[in-house]
């Protein structure tokens, strides 16, 4: 699922709401959660799950095309971890129930 078909799913289920409204919602919930990570801090949606960021070091890479070395920078990479409802649900535990 994109970003769009989302905004679209919320607003059949909410027809009272603007689609534009529900597409800046969406928009600036992700634009949070981007900050946030970028201050390197923790997100946490109860239930869903949680974002975090965690540090790559730097190495030697190759090229896969020549087999050069390649030096790759220190970098930082998102990470999600499942909330425990979410891992319950996507097992068929309904309601998320263990």
């Amino acid at each position: 699922m994109i970003k769009s078909e989302l905004v679209q799913r919320i607003a059949e289920r909410n027809a009272h709401l603007y689609q534009r409204d529900i597409e800046n919602i969406v928009t600036a919930i992700l634009d949070e959660v981007v900050k946030a990570l970028s201050r390197g801090d923790r997100v946490e949606l109860r239930g869903f799950g949680a974002f975090s960021r965690k540090a790559r070091s730097a190495r030697v890479g190759r090229n896969p095309r020549t087999g050069d070395a390649v030096e790759v920078e220190e970098k930082f990479v998102p990470v999600f971890k499942t909330g425990k409802e979410l891992r319950l649900r996507l097992n068929g535990k309904p309601n998320g129930k263990a």
